[in-house]
């Protein structure tokens, strides 16, 4: 089996290091890829320090924001060939015949997909190891084609923070004409602000930092709005045709429900660690509103956002570290110190 080299925890309360591990030889349905980037998500931090309800196996891989080359593909590979510029995402599996996989949804999967990190491995055994590593084998239909023009630092973040803000801009039919909210401006709030721009929507941007204005409007926000400013809030109040929330931290939902306008939808697309209160039910009822969800995108979709990315010149903005600065990375972006994704350059990844 091929050795692996990568980053792990070992623990909830340790520190990411140095770890070697196999990889599986490559099946008649895998590619085989060497990781070039890989995004940094926040779902990483609450993942490695065991914040979801205890589920985590360690030793834990991070990293579902691969971007890479193809090194080798099985016998029977028809979608990609050696070289290819390729990405992976969230998923690397799933069952493949329920309902929600036989309609491209396999981030639904009824029988649960299977995680890029932290998931069962149906093929090897075991635990799934993600992208904090060099390399990585994925049967094919999981594998995104990248284009070659593009950042390929910047694409990492699409794999994960771009699919989870396009899909709800595109489930719930954003377009030239709709007022868009964007709560939050991080790894997926500007992410959702650069998507809904394209789509052709005025977009508003709520934040709670005044130092972020300016970048928000840099990022393609017609109006930004300091949400702790009541008066500025009132202004929109019943004005909005959909807000993504993209913030990852329980607050109050019904200071944003009652921007909405009739038949209006907030989605939440933030994973807090502890959930938020709960709304007032008359919120929702006086103007026929709807609270949702959304989960990332399928594989279809996430071949789509990136082929819409590519082509209006959307990436993410990025800082690129080094592997051994993923620890320091993890505690500014606890402190919101990043603008706006971290992306692990693996050519600084060596075998000790």
């Amino acid at each position: 089996m091929p050795l692996a080299i990568g980053y792990a925890a070992h623990a909830a309360d340790q520190e990411l290091e140095y770890f070697e591990f196999d990889r599986r030889e490559p099946t008649a349905l895998d590619v085989e890829i060497e990781i070039a980037y890989c995004g940094v998500c926040h779902s990483d931090l609450h993942q490695v320090r065991d914040e979801w309800g205890g589920n985590t196996v360690f030793p834990c891989v991070p990293g579902h924001e691969i971007v890479g080359k193809v090194t080798r593909v099985g016998d029977k590979v028809s979608k990609f060939k050696v070289g290819d510029t390729v990405g992976v995402g969230c998923m690397v599996d799933s069952c493949g015949h329920c309902h929600s996989c036989d309609e491209g949804h396999e981030q639904y999967c009824e029988n649960g997909f299977v995680a890029t990190y932290n998931g069962e491995d149906k093929h090897s055994g075991g635990v799934t190891y993600g992208g904090y590593s060099n390399r990585i084998t994925v049967t094919e239909e999981f594998v995104l084609r990248v284009s070659d023009d593009a950042d390929l630092a910047g694409v990492a973040p699409l794999l994960c923070a771009g699919i989870t803000t396009y899909s709800p801009l595109r489930y719930w039919g954003v377009s030239k004409g709709h007022k868009v909210g964007v709560v939050g401006l991080g790894g997926l709030g500007h992410m959702a602000v650069k998507l809904a721009k394209a789509m052709g929507a005025e977009v508003v941007l709520f934040t709670t930092s005044p130092g972020k204005v300016d970048d928000g409007k840099r990022l393609g926000a017609d109006h930004v709005v300091i949400s702790k400013d009541e008066d500025a809030m009132k202004a929109w109040v019943n004005s909005l045709d959909f807000i993504l929330n993209t913030v990852a931290a329980p607050h109050n939902l019904d200071e944003y429900l009652g921007l909405l306008r009739l038949n209006g939808t907030m989605c939440l697309v933030g994973v807090p660690a502890e959930s938020h209160p709960s709304p007032a039910v008359f919120n929702l009822i006086a103007k026929r509103r709807s609270l949702a969800g959304s989960l990332i995108g399928g594989i279809a979709e996430t071949q789509e956002m990136l082929d819409f990315c590519a082509e209006h010149n959307i990436t993410s903005d990025i800082e690129l570290i080094a592997m051994d600065d993923i620890n320091d990375a993890y505690e500014r972006m606890l402190n919101s110190d990043v603008k706006y994704r971290f992306v692990i350059d693996m050519a600084t990844l060596k075998q000790r």
